[in-house]
């Protein structure tokens, strides 16, 4: 019997994942520097195919699905910033945004598990920059200040009328 209600549940679970995907197709995202773990899937909500569009004042979500090979009771957001690149500053998000475990998605819950596999709702906070392409380094970062998973994504801020507009700056003139 238990064996049964379980199978239902990974059953209902795997379909909502399946939904979730078929709504926001993947991102194409890069791996950080170095021998970081890559999340298996990122979803940046309206972008395939980055430089993703951001409206500043706005949240952008983030959808991360990654495995963790080690026991995890804590996960936290951290965010680079890179402009111009060359100036690379960290992005400070509040502790609820930052914070990753009561944002898990289908169920899951911390204290995770070694090969256990998840889903991460991420809502980014856009602040009132100015007009210009980022690339963010987004890690998520466990109690020992592991790196569980980790990637890179080129952003435009844009304006606020409904993405239209990009602003890029020219560094030549």
């Amino acid at each position: 019997m238990e064996v049964k209600v379980l199978v239902l549940i990974s059953l209902g679970l795997l379909l909502s994942l399946a939904e979730a995907q078929q709504e926001h197709p993947a991102t194409s995202v890069k791996k950080c520097s170095g021998s970081k773990p890559f999340p298996l899937e990122v979803r940046v909500h309206n972008c395939v195919t980055p430089p993703c569009q951001i409206v500043k004042g706005t949240t952008q979500k983030f959808e991360i699905d990654f495995a963790v090979d080690k026991y995890i009771t804590q996960l936290t957001t951290l965010v680079k910033a890179t402009t111009l690149g060359i100036i690379t500053v960290p992005y400070e998000l509040p502790a609820d945004v930052a914070a990753v475990c009561p944002n898990l998605q289908y169920g899951a819950y911390c204290p995770l598990y070694p090969t256990e596999d998840v889903s991460y709702l991420f809502t980014f906070p856009i602040g009132e920059y100015p007009e210009i392409g980022v690339k963010i380094e987004i890690y998520l970062v466990d109690q020992d200040n592991e790196i569980a998973t980790c990637f890179v994504c080129d952003i435009k801020v844009v304006k606020g009328n409904g993405g239209n507009t990009v602003y890029e700056l020219d560094y030549l003139n």
